[in-house]
């Protein structure tokens, strides 16, 4: 039934002017016009973030949003650090790190945090 419609990431967090600082001013991204009061909608590719506040912001554990950044990913990685962002580790087995990405077999991976410790990824695809 849903097979042909696109999804939207979508991430609670406290505080939208802290957020557009990392969203914007970190990952490189810009919002979509027609903004509502307590949210800003970002294109990512064929893809849309949304951020919106909420009292709930940062209380999931689990990856939010990957983006899917193909065989730069190192690149990526570099120049996100290079931006101010850090990066996650986590002890997965079978796994090794060529820097701040996870390598598992062919499958590379590389987490984050936004300031409400919201996690995002980029992998390799």
């Amino acid at each position: 039934m849903l097979r042909n419609n696109d999804a939207v990431a979508t991430v609670a967090v406290s505080d939208l002017k802290t957020a557009r600082m990392f969203y914007e001013g970190k990952l490189g991204l810009q919002p979509l016009d027609g903004e509502e009061p307590g949210v800003i909608t970002y294109a990512t590719g064929r893809s849309t973030l949304f951020i919106y506040e909420s009292q709930h912001a940062g209380t999931n554990k689990a990856t939010a949003a990957t983006w899917v950044v193909g065989d730069g990913i190192a690149g990526i990685v570099k120049d996100l650090k290079a931006n101010g962002v850090a990066f996650e580790r986590y002890d997965f087995p079978d796994t090794t790190m060529e820097g701040d990405v996870h390598v598992t077999g062919a499958i590379k991976a590389a987490w984050f945090k936004d300031p409400d410790g919201n996690i995002h990824a980029v992998v390799n695809g």
